[in-house]
């Protein structure tokens, strides 16, 4: 099991956007990536224009594949990533 956590750190007054761009991603990874059993977004209660993601994926090919999918070409590439003054990743292994 892969993690992958990212912080979305919005334009000034670009939260509700981008929020809207994400409420449209999840249904289509739950649909089209059965490699990604969970994808949640998350806005900070503090600050509107600050999301944390939160996503596993079942191996290293469902998240490299994630990133090749048509949707998160077009919503995350094409949509939110210009509205971010800065995106932050990590990338987690299961502990067993």
């Amino acid at each position: 099991m892969i993690v992958l956590v990212a912080k979305y750190h919005c334009k000034p007054g670009k939260g509700d956007e981008v929020q809207q761009y994400l409420n449209d991603m999840k249904p289509l990874v739950e649909e089209y990536e059965k490699g990604c059993p969970i994808y949640y977004a998350n806005r900070s209660q503090d600050n509107p224009d600050l999301f944390l993601l939160y996503e596993q994926y079942v191996d290293q090919a469902a998240l490299e594949g994630h990133r090749e999918t048509p949707h998160f070409q077009e919503i995350i590439e094409g949509k939110i990533i210009p509205l971010l003054e800065k995106r932050e990743r990590e990338i987690f292994n299961l502990v067993e």
